[in-house]
């Protein structure tokens, strides 16, 4: 049995993303929205645990979850890469697999690859 619009979804991610800052997480959002690399970025305060360079940390930090065209994660991908301050930044895709027919269709609207110039 098949699911209306699970292919359209497979068209869709979500990119999530981390940064130490709250102004760091709004303005990577701003760009990537301005720029119509995303059509929504949503910020969430989140607490993180993780090992870097031997030593476990545990530090708040802002989690942008990016919805956009999979087919513009390397664009997305390269552009955060550009902006971010971290030395690694979490950079990942997550599959959308089933949506809301019209708010994919408003994804697709909202975003198209940065022209060539």
């Amino acid at each position: 049995m098949r699911t209306a619009g699970l292919e359209t979804a497979a068209e869709y991610c979500v990119v999530i993303v981390t940064t130490a800052t709250e102004a760091e997480a709004l303005s990577l959002a701003d760009h990537l929205v301005a720029e119509h690399l995303a059509a929504c970025v949503q910020i969430l305060p989140i607490q993180s645990i993780y090992r870097w360079q031997g030593a476990v940390h545990r530090d708040p930090e802002w989690q942008l979850l990016i919805k956009t065209p999979i087919a513009l994660f390397e664009p997305v991908r390269d552009r955060l890469l550009a902006l971010h301050s971290y030395e690694v930044p979490e950079i990942i895709a997550l599959p959308i697999i089933a949506g809301s027919p019209a708010y994919l269709n408003w994804i697709k609207e909202q975003t198209h690859k940065p022209s060539r110039g």
